[in-house]
């Protein structure tokens, strides 16, 4: 197998490199390295997103007719490989990378051509409704209810742990549109105005201090039946199509191995890189290196014209999990500096109360202060998007058919 890049592969490398050289600001740059959550704050991710859509690259894996780059599979590895390496902060994933796929594969044309310029101009911005106090991982136990109301349909329920609810204007949501048969067969696939009457945002506080998580409450909300993506009771079809992208369509190698790096690299400078902890950092990079490879192999399948499928599952639990093991090294190697709560020197994904404007100065190293906030905040990585128990009960049923 030849892993080595062609001549035309390597010159784009050294256009997205100039790019971020160019474009990607120092602020925008400082604040990605602070970062304690795995959203960037809407603000930065916004700046961000017009930059990368002024030079066309924001959403690499849309086909061209609607904004995406054309890239091949080892451009796009190549893109996430130097926007990783350049520490460039992330774009919210609810609209490029989520809505916009589900648009493009089941949408209409009239949903089409209005929703994803909007996605890309930031005139949007989407939250994701798909869990209730009761139905989680079990996504098809919920019961928000959407009643035919002639044009319309009325909306009434709940959902939770919506991210950045509180600052988006639209959500993609799943709701019940008929209780009679299986549960999957009556779920419809809506997508919600979140200034319509009758919406209401409450916010929940993570263990880290950030609001970003929130709880919505829908009361008698009036939808168009046009907002329906798909077919009405056929919504569990586009719901597992988005979740495919939300498990696997994006690559955790190349952010995990750079925070391998950014390890080694902190443990050498302070003189901490004794044996015992190299290896394990030797372990975790070898780990993340054979993770890089499954994504690697998957993006080629979906260049294709395949799809994540089952394999998303496994990039879910091996990224998260992966994740969440790199927070507890920078713990080990942070030590007693990790106990200060000093989130107004971090990046966090939304406002921390009670710590807006403080002005104190930083208790120990600036390598140590993101490592507490970040740790809690990643303890939601293998629950999110399904839990990674519910993710290993698919891989056993997919692939091993158990």
């Amino acid at each position: 197998m030849n892993l080595s890049f062609t001549r035309e592969e390597e010159s784009f490398r050294d256009q997205v490199r100039a790019f971020l050289a160019d474009k990607l600001t120092a602020d925008l740059r400082a604040y990605a390295k602070r970062m304690t959550s795995v959203y960037a704050a809407k603000p930065i991710a916004m700046e961000w997103q017009r930059i990368l859509v002024a030079q066309g690259w924001a959403c690499p894996s849309w086909p061209v007719e609607y904004g995406g780059t054309g890239w091949s599979t080892a451009q796009r590895y190549i893109f996430d490989v130097e926007m990783a390496r350049a520490g460039a902060p992330p774009l919210s994933p609810m609209g490029i990378g989520m809505c916009g796929p589900a648009l493009i594969g089941h949408g209409s044309k009239a949903q089409k051509d209005y929703y994803l310029p909007r996605i890309l101009s930031g005139e949007d911005f989407w939250c994701q409704g798909y869990s209730e106090p009761h139905a989680g991982s079990d996504l098809a136990a919920l019961t928000m209810s959407a009643v035919d109301d002639g044009d319309h349909f009325i909306c009434n329920g709940s959902k939770i742990w919506t991210t950045h609810a509180h600052e988006a204007n639209m959500m993609f949501c799943l709701v019940r549109t008929d209780a009679t048969g299986k549960p999957q067969q009556g779920i419809t696939f809506l997508l919600i105005d979140m200034t319509a009457p009758g919406v209401r945002v409450d916010p929940i506080l993570m263990l880290s201090g950030e609001h970003i998580q929130n709880a919505v409450f829908f009361t008698d909300v009036r939808v168009p039946k046009a907002n329906v993506v798909g077919k009405v009771n056929e919504g569990w079809t586009v719901a597992k199509y988005l979740l495919e992208f939300e498990r696997g369509g994006s690559a955790y190698g190349p952010r995990l191995l750079s925070r391998v790096r950014s390890l080694r690299q902190i443990a050498t400078e302070e003189g901490l890189l004794e044996a015992d902890f190299a290896r394990k950092l030797a372990q975790a990079e070898a780990e993340a290196q054979a993770l890089e490879a499954a994504e690697l192999q998957l993006m080629s399948e979906i260049s294709g014209g395949g799809t994540p499928g089952i394999k998303a599952s496994m990039m879910k639990i091996r990224g998260t999990e992966l994740s969440q093991h790199l927070t507890e090294l920078a713990l080990e190697l942070a030590g007693v500096y990790a106990a200060p709560f000093q989130p107004h020197h971090t990046s966090p994904g939304g406002p921390v109360p009670g710590f807006e404007g403080l002005n104190t100065p930083r208790v120990g190293p600036e390598s140590a202060v993101t490592v507490t906030p970040k740790y809690l905040n990643d303890r939601a990585g293998s629950i999110y998007a399904g839990s990674n128990e519910i993710q290993r009960g698919i891989l056993s049923k997919g692939q091993l058919g158990l």
